[in-house]
């Protein structure tokens, strides 16, 4: 089975869907509903075929798995692709969530439907390549074209303001993507080589690791994002469609805490220790500000948009701390959100399909009339919370006991986030479910669909099983973030080592 090219054909199976829809012709109802059907199997055929590298997936080796290596575009530049633990949870992440996006979007897009599920399966095959990518060209095409499917996602079916939030979100990340483009360059230049392999090996200078650092910071910043370029992701969200956003807060911005663990820690190890608390204090301030700018919003999406910032302030804080707990949390963190983010989102689209507003004024008392909706807003806004017996709240106190280790200020403060994901987060479910049901608007308003909780079910059953089971995500990435932290480990104890031994000899200066 691990000579078959797996990774290749769940790249390939996307855009043979997308292809399939773009040479189907007919603008009638029969013609749309078969692109909604090769859309949609084409997604679930990918998604099972994703479920064989579990199978097959050895959690004893730390190393990378179902690799594909092949000549590309030179000697040195080659089509290199594979997974570690680290990689796999977000590949299956990506297939799963996939096909829920394809069905949500079933009644609520009828204008372009080609073209928008052409959209998706492009978007679905780069963002597979971004996380099987073992070459840093590689990596950096699928991590770039993915802007285009969904700079037109958000500029063709989004809302109102949807032209300026899709180059708003295009111009940001590209910015920040042509600084690591550079350091690519860099990085060939001195180690002959863009594979990634090659390159966690290889001894960068110390002069020069900081200059590569930020350059790699200047794209994943943005995509992650943290504070204070995070300013595109509100507008981005709230212009959306509901699949847009669910695969932009449970996909995309996991490419940018991916990219610190594959690259910053282990790559530029010295840089990554000097500038740690740096990225303590960008991670408390996100988690602390965005918090309180949640709280102010009136409208649900751009709620959800701040509050996903907040969460992904613990994943950099437990990444910069270096310590498997804290980096085991990010990882499991960014699993849990993309799952309970990705449900708010849809859970704020099932409200938007019927209302066609966002307003959180306009709803209230949704008890009574929508029972089965409220149960499940509730359980993703406690997953939300980090309320203990839901994955959210594994992935928080992992970051949290790994951080209080490398930096217990940081950690001190990034516990006032959980206090303040409680007030924005309940605050927002007591104003839309509880109360009486007085606006009219509502009075015959409609729970929730077959299609609808079929939707929703497997992202509530994973986030109640992954919050008192996680051993399985645990297991798996264990060894690859071991190793990917091997590297700051040893610069850490070198730094403490060197900083004992001074302080031992400037005592023995001072007794004599």
């Amino acid at each position: 089975m691990k000579e078959w090219p797996i990774l290749t054909t769940l790249m390939l199976l996307p855009a043979v869907g997308a292809l399939l829809l773009a040479v189907l012709r007919g603008t009638d109802e029969a013609a749309l509903k078969n692109a909604r059907w090769i859309a949609l199997w084409t997604t679930v055929v990918t998604f099972a075929l994703s479920l064989i590298l579990l199978t097959d997936f050895d959690y004893a080796n730390p190393g990378f798995q179902f690799v594909e290596h092949r000549p590309w575009l030179s000697d040195t530049i080659t089509y290199y692709v594979g997974v570690d633990g680290l990689s796999l949870p977000f590949v299956i992440l990506t297939t799963f969530l996939m096909p829920l996006t394809i069905l949500a979007s079933w009644k609520s897009i009828t204008v372009r439907v080609k073209e928008y599920m052409i959209a998706f399966l492009i978007l679905e095959a780069l963002m597979i390549g971004v996380f099987c990518a073992l070459d840093l060209v590689l990596f950096y095409l699928f991590f770039e074209g993915g802007l285009i499917p969904m700079f037109i996602i958000i500029g063709v079916w989004g809302g109102p303001r949807r032209v300026y939030a899709s180059f708003k979100f295009f111009l940001y990340t590209l910015l920040g993507s042509l600084f690591m483009l550079i350091a690519i360059l860099v990085m060939y230049g001195m180690a002959g080589t863009t594979e990634i392999p090659a390159l966690l090996k290889y001894d960068f200078p110390v002069n020069v690791q900081a200059w590569l650092w930020f350059a790699f910071l200047a794209s994943f910043a943005v995509k992650l994002p943290m504070w204070p370029v995070h300013t595109w992701l509100p507008d981005a969200h709230v212009e959306a469609p509901t699949a847009g956003s669910v695969v932009l807060a449970a996909i995309l911005l996991k490419m940018g805490g991916y990219g610190f663990i594959r690259f910053s820690l282990p790559m530029f190890p010295d840089a990554s220790v000097q500038f740690a608390p740096l990225m303590f204090t960008l991670g408390v301030a996100a988690i602390i500000y965005t918090s309180l700018v949640a709280f102010a919003q009136k409208d649900m999406k751009k709620l959800i948009a701040y509050s996903s910032v907040a969460h992904m302030g613990f994943v950099t804080i437990g990444v910069f701390s270096g310590t498997e707990q804290g980096v085991q949390g990010a990882v499991f963190q960014m699993i849990s959100h993309g799952i309970v983010s990705g449900a708010l989102f849809l859970a704020v689209g099932v409200v938007y399909d019927r209302m066609h507003t966002r307003e959180i004024a306009a709803y209230g008392g949704l008890a009574d009339r929508m029972p089965i909706y409220a149960f499940f807003f509730m359980v993703f806004t406690m997953a939300n919370v980090g309320l203990p017996g839901t994955s959210g709240f594994i992935g928080e106190f992992l970051t949290l006991m790994g951080t209080f280790e490398a930096n217990t200020v940081a950690a001190f403060f990034a516990c006032f986030g959980l206090i303040l994901s409680a007030v924005y987060a309940l605050t927002l479910y007591r104003r839309m479910i509880f109360g009486k049901l007085e606006k009219p608007s509502l009075a015959t308003i409609k729970d929730m669909s077959p299609r609808e909780i079929g939707i929703m079910a497997p992202l509530l059953i994973l986030t109640i099983v992954l919050g008192f089971y996680p051993k399985p995500v645990l297991d798996m990435t264990s060894g690859s973030v071991k190793a990917m932290i091997l590297p700051y480990q040893k610069e850490l104890q070198a730094q403490a080592d060197t900083g004992a031994a001074a302080k031992s000899f400037a005592e023995l200066e001072k007794r004599r």
